[in-house]
């Protein structure tokens, strides 16, 4: 009988469980799910011994003497039998169930198996396609691995890589058994006894439990030669005699504790590659403004060499113009002394303002020519660098925790589209045009499209200053028209000069203004452009971040209710 206890514990245990297989679910690991979905399965089985090692190591006949039957439970052929695993449990009538190709329960009245049950495998040399259905199915939810070798050659390597796969991953508790030990000299069963001990040490198992048995001196009568006392008196003072429920629950609990804890060794490296990850775009967003403000810069000093050259043109011809307007020449001689009837004084305004024109052409297209060039370098330089910055970023996750994989496939996988994505934006000339900075909204000229990709980025800088800083000359043309015949009738001389400075200042504006806005907007609208190829890797990072926040917090209520559960079980196993 179990006491009120111990099933009040396997209760809260069992809500443990489940609140772990949900966690297994959410984080989308079926085969994990699958294993703890197992486990609680089991959690009202009988302590369960799962037998494994190499075939005819003599797992079956050490099976039917332990059992003490008089007859085969397992059966004993001279060929290896087929790769069937066999559970062996309590039924007050013997019966075989087949539960699928590869697993069969058989129920024999024998009353060891009320506390405990056994579970006989295939020989591990001949079970590799066939492994991952003990994996998943029995290690996790054994209690003990009874890991049989042949007493006479216990050094197999295909036997110890099937320890090291148990032992390894799931750290159940191991008894060595060196079976048929009766085919050898006791010197030479030595030897193999102590080479066992300290490779299984080697292995990181303390003071490992090796015993070695004869199955044929136990079913000859020879029981104290057979080595099968002191297996029996290890389960009876370990395992049996009341302590095996506890002790199951004490296994379902370590068994989910590894769970839990590859859990959260898995989150912990996922929550590495967010932090990574979110370092990366705010490297990337930094450098994005760094050169942004590096451009606006050389925008002002671009602007500002225009307007020095501009104030330089305009200046002389506004001296120009007092000249030829000035009272003394005015008092010196009559207007038609002063334009001669090859030239009258409309046509010499007139042309003064169209020299204007072409010096303002001569001398802006040089300080464009000079000061696009180095602001073309450094906008390329900003759609380069960040190129550069996604090839070299390190893909943290492309060894990740077995139980996250297909999250870092999935990373990796939107990783390279956003490099393969870049690095087509950057060779399209069509990711660095922009229409709407165009006042006609006319296509670009045709020796635009020979470009491609960064190379037209001068080409667009220089079309979107020229239309700002070539058109400003028209209205001092007509203004000087206008204010003319004022000064023909009136004699107002001022008027035409404070014309001529008003329409200077309002050019000067227009360079100011419009070159400075419409190259700041392309540059402000090109890094926006560029970031704009992350919207996919931000939208994995938001989500990725939402689910960490679920995940960490379900895994710490999970971690601390077997840590609470572990505590009271070695508690109580303490008292018994």
């Amino acid at each position: 009988m179990i006491n009120p206890s111990t099933i009040a514990l396997r209760a809260r245990i069992d809500e443990a469980v489940k609140d772990l297989h949900e966690l297994t679910i959410r984080i989308n690991h079926n085969d994990l799910a699958k294993t703890v979905s197992d486990l609680r399965n089991r959690i009202n089985d009988p302590f369960m011994f799962v037998i494994v090692g190499e075939v005819k190591a003599g797992k079956s006949s050490f099976i039917n003497a332990l059992l003490q039957t008089e007859r085969e439970i397992t059966k004993v052929a001279p060929q290896p039998m087929t790769d069937t695993i066999q559970q062996i449990v309590y039924g007050e009538k013997e019966e075989v169930i087949v539960i699928n190709p590869y697993l069969k329960k058989i129920l024999i009245p024998v009353d060891i198996l009320k506390e405990v049950a056994i579970v006989d495998t295939p020989g591990t040399n001949t079970i590799v396609e066939h492994h991952q259905e003990i994996t998943e199915s029995f290690i996790p939810a054994s209690d003990l691995i009874v890991f049989v070798f042949e007493a006479k050659n216990p050094y197999r390597q295909s036997a110890w890589d099937f320890f090291k796969f148990i032992h390894e991953d799931w750290r159940k508790k191991i008894i060595f058994v060196l079976q048929q030990k009766d085919l050898m000299s006791p010197e030479d069963l030595e030897v193999n006894i102590k080479g066992v001990h300290d490779y299984a040490e080697k292995q990181g198992i303390n003071n490992p439990l090796i015993f070695a048995t004869s199955a044929k001196l136990e079913k000859d009568g020879n029981k104290i030669d057979s080595g099968f006392i002191p297996v029996r008196h290890y389960i009876l003072e370990n395992i049996t005699g009341g302590k095996a429920p506890v002790l199951k629950l004490g296994n379902s609990v370590s068994t989910c504790l590894r769970i839990n804890d590859s859990i959260r060794e898995g989150l912990d490296l996922r929550q590495s590659q967010w932090e990574a990850d979110m370092e990366f775009r705010k490297d990337i967003k930094n450098t994005l403004d760094n050169q942004e403000v590096k451009s606006y810069k050389q925008v002002d000093q671009l602007v500002e060499n225009i307007l020095a050259g501009y104030d330089r043109t305009t200046q002389a011809k506004e001296q120009e113009l007092r000249d030829g307007l000035s009272f003394f020449s005015l008092v010196r001689r009559s207007i038609s002394s002063i334009f001669t009837k090859k030239t009258s004084a409309k046509e010499w305004l007139e042309t003064l303002a169209r020299d204007l024109e072409q010096s303002l052409n001569t001398t802006l297209r040089e300080k464009l020519h000079d000061g696009i060039n180095d602001l073309a370098d450094n906008v390329q330089q900003m759609a380069k660098l960040i190129d550069l910055k996604i090839h070299t970023s390190k893909n943290l996750l492309q060894n990740d925790h077995e139980i996250f994989s297909a999250i870092a496939e999935r990373r990796h996988n939107i990783f390279r589209e956003l490099q393969e994505k870049f690095e087509d934006f950057i060779k399209k000339s069509e990711s660095f045009t922009d229409q709407s900075l165009f006042p006609d909204k006319t296509p670009l000229p045709g020796s635009f499209a020979t470009g491609s990709g960064i190379a037209v980025i001068g080409l667009i800088l220089a079309a979107i200053t020229q239309g700002a800083v070539f058109d400003i000359t028209g209205g001092v043309l007509t203004t000087i028209g206008i204010l003319f015949a004022g000064f023909a009738t009136s004699g107002k001389r001022r008027k035409i000069i404070e014309g001529f400075l008003h329409e200077i200042t309002k050019g000067r504006e227009k360079i100011e203004v419009d070159v400075t806005a419409q190259l700041k907007q392309y540059i402000k609208r090109l890094k926006e452009r560029i970031d704009s190829n992350f919207d996919p890797f931000d939208l994995m990072l938001d989500k990725e971040k939402e689910q960490l926040a679920l995940l960490n917090q379900e895994q710490a209520v999970v971690s601390n209710q077997f840590g609470t559960l572990d505590v009271e079980i070695k508690t109580l196993l303490s008292t018994m």
